[in-house]
């Protein structure tokens, strides 16, 4: 056991100095920045989930356990703002996001960094839905097993529509909330746009028969671009939309529902990117096609006034 405890803080104390390392090289050379914030980001996101599989253990004994994904995404969050200087702030002004519940919340899905966003905005008793791959990560995927998340097969179509009629069951009966991202995937776009929209979200909110609140995040392509190495520290503005009711919608709903949603979410995302640069984003007339009243273009011809 000693000699295990001797080699991870041998471990800890190189990555350590390495992470120290390219922060000051980054004063010479300012693409080494990136490096010293992904490494720092790693060691925050392992060491959250490290107190993630404790603390889902000890708050499941005492009947906590829905809180556990809230308490370590706090956790995460300071880790970030404590190593990488990188922080969201919350824009919840009528505070939907501790007095509406259950609900399921959606968010736009820009990059990597977006779980730093749940760490900040994620709300007590709600949980995740992520692909089954993700159970057999060490730390995180056990924390995010033992937290209630939910695992979807997205290559079995059988499987993905038993674990949402789980989610549904699951929101009904024990009051918890679900996150998910519409968009499905990341979008790592350097303007403010949104995929298309997935239905699946909408689908769980009228089978649940609970409210829609959007979440949408200013496009951070100035802290965060993967493309050009560019990571820098920074504050995110975030905002909390209105609730959208599902009461006494059905199945033949969802598509008007998911394409009034994202307009609604496309427009709050170029305000507060606006907000976010100080810049005017204007855009240009764009050709928009439908497929079963679901919008498909994601504003991609939008350009930042000069």
């Amino acid at each position: 056991m000693a000699a295990i405890l001797d080699y991870l803080g041998y471990s800890i104390a190189g990555y350590t100095a390495l992470t120290v390392f390219f922060y000051m090289l980054a004063y010479v050379l300012p693409k080494a920045a990136f490096v010293a914030r992904a490494l720092a980001s790693y060691f925050s996101l392992i060491a959250s989930s490290v107190f993630g599989v404790g603390s889902s253990i000890i708050l499941s004994l005492i009947g906590y356990g829905g809180m556990s994904q809230w308490a370590v995404g706090r956790s995460f969050k300071l880790f970030m703002k404590l190593s990488t200087g990188i922080s969201f702030s919350i824009e919840d002004p009528k505070n939907y996001l501790n007095t509406v519940r259950p609900a399921v919340f959606i968010g736009n899905h820009q990059t990597e960094l977006d779980v730093l966003m749940l760490g900040s905005i994620f709300p007590k008793w709600c949980s995740v839905t992520a692909k089954s791959s993700l159970k057999n990560v060490p730390f995180l995927g056990w924390f995010m097993w033992l937290s209630g998340s939910i695992f979807i097969d997205r290559k079995n179509t059988k499987d993905a529509r038993q674990a949402m009629s789980g989610a549904a069951t699951e929101i009904r009966d024990k009051k918890q909330s679900v996150y998910m991202f519409p968009e499905g995937t990341r979008s790592y776009s350097k303007e403010p746009e949104l995929l298309p929209f997935k239905k699946g979200a909408f689908h769980l909110a009228v089978q649940a028969q609970v409210p829609i609140i959007p979440v949408v995040v200013a496009n951070y392509s100035h802290i965060l671009s993967v493309k050009d190495f560019v990571f820098r520290a920074g504050d995110v503005p975030c905002k909390v939309l209105d609730p959208i009711s599902t009461k006494g919608l059905t199945s033949a709903d969802v598509d008007e529902l998911t394409r009034s949603t994202r307009e609604l979410m496309l427009k709050e995302l170029i305000a507060l990117t606006e907000r976010a640069r100080g810049q005017k984003i204007t855009s240009a007339p764009r050709t928009v096609s439908h497929t079963n009243g679901v919008i498909k273009a994601s504003g991609s011809d939008m350009r930042v006034a000069a």
